[in-house]
């Protein structure tokens, strides 16, 4: 099975790579939303956040990378990071 990878930054995704059918279909729905070509200037709303929360649940590995921390945390500290980020 190949591994999926999730990085985010500035409270939203920034690199990732998945193949299962659930996580690119949640992929397209967030796109579908709208969004920014920068982690920066992207606004997530809060179904994009659910959304990216979503993923790393489903995500095929054990951490997420922060990108601005240079660090890898655990899927929980992944999601509270997202959830609770604010610019």
């Amino acid at each position: 099975m190949k591994e999926d990878y999730l990085s985010l930054k500035w409270g939203t995704l920034k690199e990732w790579s998945f193949h299962s059918r659930k996580a690119k279909k949640l992929c397209e729905e967030y796109h579908k939303i709208g969004c920014s070509m920068s982690a920066m200037m992207q606004k997530d709303t809060p179904r994009q956040k659910e959304i990216i929360c979503e993923l790393i649940d489903e995500g095929n590995f054990e951490q997420v990378f922060l990108d601005w921390e240079n660090k890898n945390v655990s899927k929980e500290k992944a999601k509270k990071y997202v959830m609770e980020y604010k610019e």
